[in-house]
């Protein structure tokens, strides 16, 4: 990937501003827990891997002033930087995943003095930025095994480098298809309200040179039925243990497209997105965002004054329409109950 997601550098996180692109390549200076928050709820940087990893440093953020003399008072400061940030985005699992990793380093390194424990937070914070990005490469060399030389890939919103610390998920096979010179081409969905297709998956694809097409989300069963796409690949925000995928909204449309046309639909993302204390999708939080988002767009009002606005920000695909879920440990076929368990025992 030419451009950094997120990173730390010179005592703060560089991330960015993912609200800007495609027309400008911004970079945020986020150095306190108040400002990580607020880069995660506006969207500034988003996909479920790299809000992870933005937790992460935040949760570091939360306490790097801190003054407490002992452990207890120190740990009372980072859980309040972690609720905090919990409150954010409901739904990308990964967030509360990495929160829970911070939480627990914490308490394993509880007979540390104050300035080293701090380091050791800061260190974890890093740990999982360059865990997700290997974790990409190894979805990455599954997901290739799925694309022939030749194929045309449909995806849906952003699951790319910008999704994670980088490469991606759903588009780490390609990005894997393309470096082994296999021809591969990508027709990417604009994904209303937001435009994270158009702004930032045609964007990145384009900057790495593999052909990508944009097309509106209600043209994906044009080229379907035209035999313009061999396979589907989205990412995840949350997958339950059975395999219902929470993804952004549209995906499900696009699932039972797929099925109708007998192309095979594949979710790409770590097993730290698999939720599996919950057995089903029913059980997801779905987020709702602001309904400007969808009556307002570049400053211009778009809908009547006034109009009642539904603006889920995620739905649920159930399992029976996924052919597969690309993990780093492998592809994941059907039934997922058993194949996500057998993974995780791996």
């Amino acid at each position: 990937m030419p451009l950094t997601t997120i990173a730390w550098e010179d005592g703060a996180v560089k991330m960015l501003d993912q609200t800007r692109l495609p027309a400008e390549k911004v970079y945020l200076r986020v150095d306190d827990v108040t400002a990580m928050w607020e880069a995660i709820k506006r969207l500034s940087v988003r996909g479920a891997p790299a809000i992870g990893d933005a937790a992460a440093f935040g949760v570091y953020l939360g306490v790097k002033d801190s003054r407490a003399a002992g452990f207890k008072t120190f740990y009372a400061e980072l859980e309040r930087a972690a609720g905090y940030l919990a409150t954010s985005r409901p739904t990308a699992v990964n967030l509360f995943w990495a929160l829970d990793r911070m939480k627990r380093v914490a308490k394993e390194n509880a007979s540390l003095p104050i300035p080293q424990l701090k380091a050791r937070l800061l260190e974890e914070a890093k740990a999982i930025t360059d865990e997700d990005l290997a974790t990409c490469r190894a979805i990455g060399r599954h997901g290739a095994e799925l694309i022939h030389d030749g194929a045309t890939v449909l995806t849906h919103c952003n699951a790319g480098g910008l999704a994670t610390a980088g490469y991606g998920t759903a588009l780490a096979g390609v990005y894997a298809s393309h470096e082994r010179g296999k021809r591969v081409a990508v027709f990417a969905d604009e994904t209303r309200p937001l435009l994270q297709g158009a702004r930032i998956t045609a964007f990145e694809l384009k900057e790495a040179g593999v052909p990508v097409t944009l097309i509106c989300d209600n043209v994906a069963a044009m080229v379907m039925r035209q035999g313009k796409i061999d396979l589907v690949i989205v990412g995840a925000d949350r997958i339950a243990a059975n395999g219902d995928t929470a993804n952004k909204i549209g995906t499900y449309g696009v699932a039972i497209l797929a099925k109708e046309h007998g192309i095979p639909f594949y979710v790409a993302a770590p097993l730290s997105t698999i939720d599996r204390a919950i057995p089903d999708g029913s059980h997801i939080p779905i987020e709702e965002r602001d309904p400007r988002e969808v009556t307002n767009w570049g400053g211009v009002q778009t809908a009547p004054e006034g109009v009642a606005v539904y603006s889920p920000a995620f739905d649920v695909t159930p399992s029976r329409y996924i052919a597969g879920i690309i993990t780093e440990k492998g592809v994941a076929r059907p039934p997922f109950v058993s194949s996500l368990a057998a993974m995780f025992g791996a």
